[in-house]
């Protein structure tokens, strides 16, 4: 993480630091909607082998069993064709991790030779991650793998349900009031301070206050993004 220090002087470098606060908001605009947090199922190569990961039914959804598909196959006789490798698991773990938490996983075999699965009923929404751990025929795993996004069960419901739509586009818009009246409100102070007074740290409570409001700006900005990512 960076950290950028403006000292306030004049006008001129208060105007400096609001702009540092909205390219940075921006910025975050950016990022948010152009890198979506979800992945289909990911295929990665060790070696000679190829691994895929990814979840049976897509998109998973909160609550509902679903199962942590791995398929590893090597290439074959053919040019183009690859051969499923038994028995992978024997000396190989697949941990499935959540923030802090994790969990090894019971791998299943598919009756299709190099096909595994395990069932797992997603509790929370948001990213998770498979870790590889082990070998397979004498060659070293270790990798993380991410996985497409939990999404609440919203994706599936139909007629969408409008309750809780209005109540998070009522609670932005007073978000984004509230923030109004700080720019407001601190506009008209420092407007008014006397800068040759000792009792006033200008420079202290402009940093804190636009550093406050840029933090109110990105939060508003993130709750848009997972907004409009649920739709």
């Amino acid at each position: 993480m960076c950290t950028i220090l403006v000292k306030i002087i004049t006008h001129t470098h208060i105007l400096q630091i609001v702009n540092y606060s909205f390219f940075a908001i921006a910025g975050l605009v950016i990022f948010g909607l152009g890198f979506p947090f979800v992945y289909a199922h990911t295929t990665i190569e060790v070696g000679p082998y190829e691994i895929e990961v990814g979840w049976q039914d897509e998109p998973p959804v909160v609550g509902i069993l679903n199962a942590i598909t791995i398929d590893i196959r090597e290439p074959g006789d053919v040019e183009g064709v690859s051969m499923g490798i038994t028995n992978a698991f024997r000396n190989l773990d697949a941990t499935i991790v959540s923030g802090g938490a994790s969990k090894v996983l019971d791998i299943n075999t598919d009756p299709r030779p190099g096909h595994y699965y395990a069932k797992i009923i997603p509790t929370k929404t948001g990213s998770l991650e498979i870790k590889l751990q082990g070998e397979i025929n004498g060659i070293e795993i270790n990798e993380v793998i991410p996985v497409e996004d939990v999404e609440s069960t919203s994706v599936l419901d139909f007629p969408a349900t409008s309750g809780s739509s209005g109540q998070e586009v009522s609670a932005l818009k007073n978000a984004v009031t509230s923030l109004q009246k700080d720019v407001s409100s601190i506009k008209s102070q420092v407007g008014g301070i006397d800068t040759n007074s000792g009792n006033f740290n200008a420079e202290t409570a402009y940093n804190f206050g636009v550093f406050g409001m840029s933090l109110g700006a990105a939060g508003v900005i993130l709750a848009i993004i997972a907004m409009v990512k649920r739709k």
